[in-house]
């Protein structure tokens, strides 16, 4: 066994020794990110054609898989909220106009909540296509137990409100919002920088020496986070690499065939939304093709992760460095956007599991009377949810409730949810940037100069220069 694992492990540094190979012949961010991916889907699919999914020797391999790519997934997580706070109070020096923030926060939101209904939409349609629903699967062992652990989660879920989910945005200890100690920690503390951007703003006037040191701070403390920033990036091919290594790896083929129906019915909704940010973008002004080429990145990281808030800190500099959107606006999006109006997890994913289950208990979901209060409670549903691996599990907890649907029925799903979160995630993300891709075009705060360009992510440029110093 120990043998094995040690071949394993030196056929995974070959394959990271090939990828540093391309960054120090500048290969390009995006053509590295895509190698990662493919090589990461080879590997893993090599481990378990050889293993197989349940093998000692495959657990000890993905183990150590895992240091890189959860490893890289923590290091993002490490910079989300200095990230956050430094930029959104720097915004709000650079505004100083309460006026821009409120169109900013109304438009970005206002783009989010409205991208979810149709997301929703959507999955109903495809749902109806496909023909799903939940009467006659049964159910093995684990899907079962899956059932339980959803059932008794169901009074957390029934016991949230829009008013209760509201007052949780509010920080009451806004230092333990910067540890990510709550669900709602992210934006709790996007609303903690607001007061205090809003209150340096307030001494501008009455105590300039103040204002300018304060300003001045914040300008380095930015500087030193989008630094840290720029070095974590530069280890997003690595971190996709070992992510989708580790996700194909452990993948049960038979379960995903056997609800294979399920899975094609997902991705088709997921696409087709994918293509109405598309078309958004596009009615906006902004090519659509040199759109999908600037974001692939992102959306990559966003597919192998499994988490919207993860990719905080590469959506914003996306939207920054490739998008031209400002700075303020793209942070709102991304801060915002990864836990209010997730077009996969809190759009797609619980319409399509209320149609599917609304049959087994003699429900046409085809109906107006079904319809319209689903897509009210999903709206409704979509402020709040979680931007990590679980965040469409609460979703889908709240509506299935919220219908008076059988929450167990869920469970069916559990062998299938990786796969499917991963899609869900991606378009989660990307829905957030097109809300700050559309925002920004309509306060007329996007550079198209740089939106026009040809430059990678910034990270690029300096690892170009550092390669070539060393």
């Amino acid at each position: 066994m120990a043998i094995n694992v040690i071949l394993n492990l030196a056929v995974t540094l070959a394959l990271l020794a090939f990828m540093i190979t391309q960054q120090r012949k500048n290969a390009s961010f995006t053509v590295r990110v895509f190698s990662g991916l493919g090589l990461g889907v080879l590997l893993g699919a090599g481990l378990q054609a050889i293993y197989g999914a349940a093998s000692p020797e495959l657990k000890t391999t993905t183990d150590y898989l895992d240091i890189i790519g959860t490893g890289y997934v923590k290091l993002l997580q490490m910079i989300i909220m200095p990230l956050i706070m430094v930029s959104i109070i720097g915004a709000i020096l650079k505004l100083r106009n309460a006026s821009s923030l409120g169109k900013i926060s109304a438009l970005t939101i206002g783009t989010l909540i409205a991208t979810t209904i149709v997301a929703a939409g959507i999955g109903i349609l495809m749902a109806k296509v496909y023909g799903l629903s939940a009467v006659g699967i049964t159910a093995n062992a684990a899907e079962a137990a899956r059932g339980a652990y959803l059932q008794g989660k169901l009074g957390d879920a029934q016991a949230i409100n829009l008013p209760g989910m509201l007052i949780s945005f509010i920080p009451a200890n806004p230092f333990l919002d910067l540890t990510g100690g709550r669900k709602t920690s992210t934006i709790a503390v996007v609303i903690f920088s607001i007061f205090i951007g809003i209150s340096a703003i307030g001494i501008h006037d009455k105590k300039p020496e103040l204002f300018a040191s304060f300003d001045h701070f914040i300008k380095v403390a930015h500087a030193i986070v989008m630094r840290m920033v720029t070095l974590v990036l530069r280890l997003t091919p690595y971190g996709v690499y070992a992510l989708m290594a580790v996700l194909v790896a452990s993948s049960s083929y038979a379960d995903i065939l056997k609800l294979i129906s399920f899975v094609l019915a997902s991705y088709s909704a997921l696409i087709l939304m994918f293509c109405v940010h598309l078309a958004l973008v596009s009615a906006a002004g902004l090519h659509p093709l040199r759109y999908v080429q600037k974001i692939f990145p992102l959306l990559a990281f966003a597919f192998t992760s499994r988490s919207s808030a993860g990719a905080i800190p590469m959506s914003v500099q996306t939207q920054t460095r490739r998008l031209g959107t400002s700075e303020g606006i793209a942070n709102f999006a991304a801060s915002f956007g990864a836990t209010i109006g997730q077009n996969g997890c809190a759009g797609i994913y619980p319409a399509m599991l209320a149609v599917m289950i609304a049959p087994t208990v003699g429900v046409d979901p085809f109906t107006a009377a079904f319809i319209a209060p689903l897509l009210a409670i999903i709206a409704i549903g979509s402020v709040g949810v979680a931007g990590v691996g679980g965040g469409a599990t609460f979703a889908a907890l709240i509506v299935l409730s919220s219908m008076n649907l059988p929450v167990a029925l869920a469970g069916l799903l559990i062998s299938i949810e990786p796969l499917i979160d991963m899609g869900r995630t991606a378009l989660n993300v990307s829905g957030s940037v097109t809300a700050g891709a559309l925002t920004s075009r309509v306060l007329g705060e996007t550079d198209m100069a740089v939106f026009n360009s040809n430059a990678e992510l910034g990270e690029e440029a300096d690892a170009g220069q550092d390669s070539k110093a060393a």
